[in-house]
């Protein structure tokens, strides 16, 4: 039981240290090494766990995935309350300290012999299906589809993220969120 515990203990502290370094360095740029150090565990130990590298990346990212897929609560009103609901989702997204990692790996994630690629696939299929569920109930204005609103709140997310990695001092996210609300409240026919 104890020998359990640890092995597990281990392994939760090789993922920690495995996202911060995917995250900062980029998944490519990180060694075994890099985790071992990172991590406080012996090097011998990560393949012991998880394979090798591509297989740390995997469970690194499934690890993750679960608090990206299931934020808190349900899915918001279908209203223009609900459009406040959904922006606080993004930010809150935004400025989870793994959304730096999915940010980073979406660079590896686009070559389609990434071994990530399909899970972001699924990542944002997951992330579209909740915003297009819940624009469905949206009394949307003339051409705007829910599938489309999903494409592009989520589209947006990312783009915002992006940018504001990138130039932190020149993103000021409450504009550019600001921004995006108007957007989207600009899409739903008045009641």
């Amino acid at each position: 039981m104890r020998r359990e515990q640890t092995s597990r203990q281990s392994r939760e502290l090789i993922l920690r240290a495995a996202a911060e370094l995917f995250a900062e360095k980029g998944y490519r740029q990180t060694t075994f090494a890099d985790v071992a150090e990172r991590s406080g565990i012996s090097r011998g130990s990560i393949p012991w766990h998880f394979g090798g590298k591509e297989g740390l990346l995997v469970a690194v990212l499934e690890h993750s995935v679960q608090e990206l897929l299931q934020p808190p609560g349900g899915l918001p009103r279908a209203d223009a309350d609900g459009v406040e609901q959904v922006l606080e989702e993004a930010e809150r997204f935004l400025r989870l300290p793994l959304s730096r990692l999915f940010v980073t790996l979406l660079i590896e994630a686009v070559e389609p012999d990434s071994p990530i690629h399909d899970r972001y696939v699924a990542i944002q299929d997951g992330m579209r299906a909740r915003i297009q569920t819940w624009a469905e109930g949206l009394p949307l204005a003339e051409g705007v589809t829910p599938r489309g609103l999903a494409v592009t709140v989520l589209g947006a997310t990312i783009g915002i993220h992006q940018q504001w990695r990138l130039t932190p001092d020149r993103i000021d996210l409450d504009e550019a969120f600001a921004t995006l609300r108007t957007m989207l409240v600009g899409a739903l026919i008045a009641s």
